[in-house]
């Protein structure tokens, strides 16, 4: 079984935060918005099959409204030739909803201000850019994770695409110019700890927004997808890693160079 190891600490040069889920609790909200944008897409091309906003949720976590409306369609014999269409009214929709109901939370702030101090911040997501500007704003995370650092697999990548493929977190290793090894991933979702996983970069479990009932079975299928450690909290994942960053720093030369 991996583990987060004083070794592990050590060679980091970066915090990859998944963002919904993990960073701010936006998937509940946004799935009563996108529920409704899914359900007219599956009516407007003749195919039965409605979602409440929790059964969208339980089936669809960790994956974009993109790979969603296509798997969906797919399943039922149908072909999306309007899918661009409805992936940029999804984004609209969810986008308002989110910007309006998301509100800072004291302890993800704390702790990533806290761990700015020693690893570069970058925000890695399934989810669109200008979903992540409204999440980002109305939860007061826009300075320390700002535009620049945030990487979407809807908006990013030349061919947009979903967790669980690595794409978006070999994509961002690139972009920041380190090495996957050096990148250590936080994820809440199946999903995005194996698109993390697949990329090489030593992963955490992050069950501080997961529901209670839901805890127990996601700790299980986190470690099975082959994460080093699971957190109930982002104040235990920087209990966790402080003590080796403040070691580590305080052994650095001059300037900080490793």
């Amino acid at each position: 079984m991996p583990q987060l190891t004083a070794a592990l600490v050590e060679r980091l040069d970066a915090l990859l935060c998944d963002a919904d889920g993990n960073l701010f609790p936006s998937e509940e909200p946004a799935f009563v918005a996108s529920a409704d944008v899914t359900n007219r897409l599956l009516a407007a091309h003749d195919i039965p099959q409605r979602f409440t906003a929790e059964e969208l949720r339980l089936a669809t976590t960790g994956k974009n409204f993109r790979t969603t409306a296509v798997d969906l369609t797919a399943g039922a014999g149908v072909t999306l030739t309007d899918l661009d269409s409805w992936v940029a009214e999804e984004k609209t929709a969810v986008t308002a909803h989110l910007g309006a109901v998301l509100r800072p939370d004291d302890e993800v702030t704390t702790a990533l201000s806290v761990l700015a101090g020693h690893l570069r911040l970058a925000a890695v997501s399934s989810s669109a850019l200008s979903r992540l500007a409204a999440c980002f704003t109305a939860t007061g995370l826009d300075e320390l994770i700002p535009p620049a650092d945030r990487y979407s697999a809807e908006d990013s990548l030349r061919t947009p695409t979903s967790k669980p493929d690595p794409a978006v977190y070999l994509h961002a290793c690139v972009e920041l110019g380190i090495s996957p090894e050096r990148g250590l991933a936080v994820e809440d979702s199946v999903p995005g700890a194996l698109s993390a996983v697949r990329a090489g970069c030593p992963t955490v479990g992050n069950l501080r927004f997961v529901q209670p009932a839901e805890r127990a079975e996601r700790e299980a299928q986190l470690r099975a997808a082959g994460v080093v450690a699971v957190v109930s909290s982002w104040a235990e994942l920087t209990e966790l890693l402080l003590p080796g960053l403040q070691q580590r720093a305080s052994v650095l030369p001059a300037g900080g160079a490793r």
